[in-house]
């Protein structure tokens, strides 16, 4: 049974038509797709791990924070296909918001710390060595988790499922939204999009300003290193920018129930649009290092080959790491 903590002060009449349509078909494909993908990325993280690569660590903590957002997709799945009613109790409903927004904000944290490794490692080879190391990256890695964890018992101290108009127990899901969430969403937006972005950008910038200006740097390699920049920043903007931006909309104008129907659809497309990071994670993986892009290729020609569809052959890799610091031992590269 549910425990009603907080009722909703208006209850909006919204259709919820775009729940049992479009948010089945994408969370079954984030599952399907997904979870054997993150599984594949968290083996070959712990071998960057096992290869003294603090890149690995980073890998790792993003893949785990993946994976705890796939295993709740069934809860969430059930909940959409049933109407938006939440038939579990109010502490599980919780702790599924948490792993929604820690997907998010702990994805957005390790994506920047990997980007900044990056910069560091092609831009400023020899210099900064202590913050690209095992240790450092444990640290980063454990101060990321906890700001996370702690902003969630903060802001989650409210209730989070209450009964709509018509009487379904919803779940983190308020309209129009609460006095509490106008700060939570500006906060959200500021230090959870527009800051790690801005990080993420002037990294990449940096390393493409780096890069062109190379000029013993190979052009096939100059393309890999352009592509893999411009997808990173790409699915970041498509998986997160979306749903910031309408966070402050929703914030700054959503004060009647007529304004909270409009925007329900476009909103949750949004809210669905960060669901693909989990697919998108993998997909950067085999582009983060040269062990990691090498066995990914190694095993897509070995199926290819076993198939009939490719004749063995040798091929050349172009991973963005391989202008590590000359004087850092081979296997850390």
């Amino acid at each position: 049974m549910v425990n009603f903590t907080e009722n909703a002060t208006v209850k909006c009449t919204i259709n919820h038509d775009i729940h049992q349509m479009l948010s089945p078909v994408v969370y079954i494909f984030v599952f399907i797709v997904g979870l054997p993908a993150n599984c594949l990325s968290l083996y070959y993280g712990y071998l960057q791990i096992k290869a003294k690569n603090e890149l690995g660590i980073y890998l790792c903590n993003l893949t785990i924070a993946d994976l705890l957002y796939i295993f709740s997709l069934p809860f969430w799945l059930q909940y959409v296909l049933q109407h938006d009613n939440w038939t579990y109790d109010e502490l599980l409903c919780k702790i599924c918001g948490i792993i929604l927004y820690e997907n998010i904000y702990i994805s957005v944290g390790f994506l920047c710390c990997i980007s900044i490794d990056r910069y560091l490692a092609v831009v400023h080879p020899f210099r900064f060595q202590q913050f690209r190391t095992m240790k450092a990256a444990v640290i980063v890695s454990i101060i990321i988790w906890t700001k996370e964890i702690m902003t969630c018992c903060f802001v989650f101290t409210h209730g989070e499922v209450s009964m709509d108009a018509d009487s379904h127990v919803v779940c983190f899901e308020h309209y129009p939204i609460k006095e509490w969430e106008h700060n939570v969403n500006y906060y959200r937006f500021s230090a959870g999009f527009l800051f790690p972005f801005s990080l993420l950008a002037f990294s990449y910038c940096g390393i493409l300003r780096v890069v062109h200006k190379s000029p013993g740097t190979q052009k096939k390699k100059k393309i890999q290193i352009k592509r893999l920049v411009s997808s990173t920043v790409f699915i970041f903007l498509v998986c997160f920018g979306p749903y910031h931006i309408l966070l402050v909309v929703r914030s700054l104008l959503e004060n009647t129930c007529s304004f909270a129907e409009k925007i329900f659809n476009i909103y949750h497309v949004s809210l669905l649009l960060t669901t693909f990071n989990c697919v998108a994670d993998p997909v950067l993986y085999c582009f983060s290092s040269e062990s990691t892009y090498q066995n990914f290729a190694k095993m897509r020609d070995s199926c290819l080959t076993c198939l009939g569809c490719l004749r063995p052959e040798t091929k050349e890799s172009y991973p963005l790491n391989t202008s590590e610091s000359p004087n850092r031992p081979q296997h850390e590269q």
